[in-house]
């Protein structure tokens, strides 16, 4: 196709397939765990981190990795210390981190102002090969430590105190899922933006558990819907000359609104 003679598209292409092996695994945690939330509280934190980036006039990519890093460890910290109201510790981290960004961006005077607002709605130039090399090595390490504590993660997300009983370490493996996710999205904003990230790692996720029978099934249908979203947003974007994070997104939607009434008609049929 024409697109493709541009080295942008190629890398976004390649971003999205990487992409598409981690949302799936991260966003089925996510929503087993009822912390849906986490992912739009997290893309809030590194918007902060490019804010800070361009601020001091460094690569974004670094500053964010390490605010995100931080912001992650904060989030485990203060879900410990409101046990019994864990959407707090989402509630003040969501708004600490635009508290911040808007803060850093009032303060810079510079360009980087623009540069922002492409972190804020996706922009798939953004994209830089060094980038691109990050996701995929981020991708193969997810699926290296999803194969190795798959099952402590499961019994994780239905019940942390059988974990605890169980001498998992609990609290531990919450903290590197916690920056694991928060990494991924600040290698994602680029793409897809800060506003949307959050629908890029829970709606596909959603959308196959309602027609999967067994986790693992989830999984694998959930990259089949990244793959199919990813690739057919990235190519409306290009035809159409829309957003990139948008058309992705609505393109899960679409697919979410499809097998959604795919199942409730289903059902119906079943029990009649």
């Amino acid at each position: 196709m024409e697109m493709f003679q541009y080295d942008f598209i190629q890398r976004a292409f390649i971003a999205g397939a990487a992409i598409s092996l981690i949302t799936p695994i991260l966003g089925l945690f996510l929503i087993l765990k009822r912390q849906s939330l986490m992912a739009d509280t997290l893309s809030h934190i590194s918007l902060a981190g490019v804010a800070l980036g361009t601020f001091l006039g460094i690569m974004p990519t670094y500053t964010t990795l390490i605010v995100v890093i931080i912001g992650a460890i904060l989030i485990e910290y203060l879900r410990q210390v409101y046990r019994d109201f864990s959407d707090v510790s989402v509630a003040i981290m969501m708004a600490t981190g635009m508290a911040v960004a808007l803060i850093l961006m009032s303060l810079n005077t510079n360009s980087g102002t623009f540069q922002i607002d492409q972190y804020l709605f996706g922009s798939i130039i953004l994209i830089s090969p060094e980038e691109v090399k990050l996701l995929l090595i981020l991708a193969a390490a997810l699926v290296i430590l999803y194969a190795i504590f798959r099952k402590p993660l499961y019994v994780m997300s239905f019940d942390e105190a059988a974990a605890k009983t169980a001498g998992l370490p609990v609290r531990f493996i919450s903290i590197v899922f916690s920056i694991v996710t928060g990494i991924t999205i600040s290698i994602m904003m680029p793409i897809v933006g800060a506003l949307l990230v959050s629908a890029l790692i829970v709606i596909p996720s959603a959308t196959a558990i309602k027609v999967s029978r067994s986790f693992t099934q989830t999984i694998f249908l959930g990259i089949l819907i990244n793959v199919i979203g990813i690739f057919g947003g990235l190519t409306a974007s290009y035809q159409f000359d829309t957003p990139p994070g948008a058309s992705i997104t609505i393109g899960f939607v679409i697919i979410f609104v499809i097998v959604s009434i795919f199942t409730a008609v289903k059902n119906r049929l079943d029990r009649q």
